[in-house]
This record gives C-alpha cells, sequence and structure tokens, in this order.
C-alpha cells in the first residue's frame, strides 16, 4: 500500500428524485450544466475552488446498490451560496421563493454578522444563502 497518498476533497454529491427540477434551482443559484443535462442520469457542475457538485438520480444510485431507498425525511446535509450583499440575500430569496421553491427561513440580520436565510431545494436540502452584514463588510 503506497503511503504517500494524501485524499483530496472533491466532489459533493446529492441524490435527486427529479434530475430537471434540481438543476432549474441550481441553475438560479449561478450552477451551469451542460445543456440537455436534465435527462442524464449523473450531472456535474464545476465549483469555485476546483471542487465538483454532483447530482445522480434515484435510479442510478438503486443500479449499483441493491437495497438503497431514498430517505423519508429531508438529510442532513446543507449547502451555503455566497450572495455578497444583504440585499443580495433578499433578492435571491425572493427568486427562488417566487419560483415556487420553500422558503425554510426569511432573510434575517444573524447575530454573527451575516444576512442569512434559508430555502430547500427539490429534495428537501437545506439552502442558506448568506452575506456579510455591510458594517461587516467595511470593517
Amino acid at each position: 500500500m503506497n503511503t504517500n497518498i494524501t485524499p483530496r476533497f472533491d466532489l459533493v454529491g446529492i441524490v435527486v428524485s427529479d434530475m430537471a427540477a434540481t438543476l432549474a434551482f441550481y441553475r438560479r443559484l449561478g450552477l451551469e450544466f451542460p445543456a440537455g443535462s436534465e435527462g442524464r442520469p449523473h450531472v456535474e457542475a464545476a465549483l469555485p475552488g476546483g471542487l465538483r457538485i454532483a447530482f445522480d438520480t434515484e435510479e442510478t444510485i438503486k443500479s449499483f446498490t441493491e437495497n438503497w431507498e431514498p430517505p423519508r425525511s429531508a438529510g442532513r446535509i446543507g449547502l451555503a451560496f455566497h450572495c455578497e450583499t444583504p440585499e443580495g440575500v433578499d433578492a435571491v430569496y425572493a427568486e427562488l421563493v417566487g419560483a415556487g421553491h420553500h422558503g425554510e427561513l426569511k432573510p434575517w440580520d444573524a447575530f454573527w454578522g451575516q444576512r442569512y436565510a434559508s430555502v430547500l431545494d427539490p429534495d428537501g436540502n437545506g439552502v442558506d444563502l448568506f452575506a456579510p452584514l455591510a458594517s461587516e463588510a467595511e470593517g
């Protein structure tokens, strides 16, 4: 065994029930996917810093994990998107909720110095929106 290998965090994978709905949601958050990806069983997007995010359909996971069943409730994964300004948080939240996505937590000024909100993606995963408050961004 080669003990000189250090694993490198490379990808966040999420199992989805509806690829088209999932890609539409994450496109609204600025992620880019190849045209025609809605019908594919596995789709990836590059993230800043060299990481990737991948989406696999439930059918894909079932194809190699014999007894896999989708969770009955939302998972324990959370994703967060930096929205640059407090107004950006409000605008992105309003756009997503206006498009029919569930607003889990309306934008508010959090005690830790951020404008903060949460929405749920089409599979119920929490997606946080945040930006430093003006006083924090200036300081």
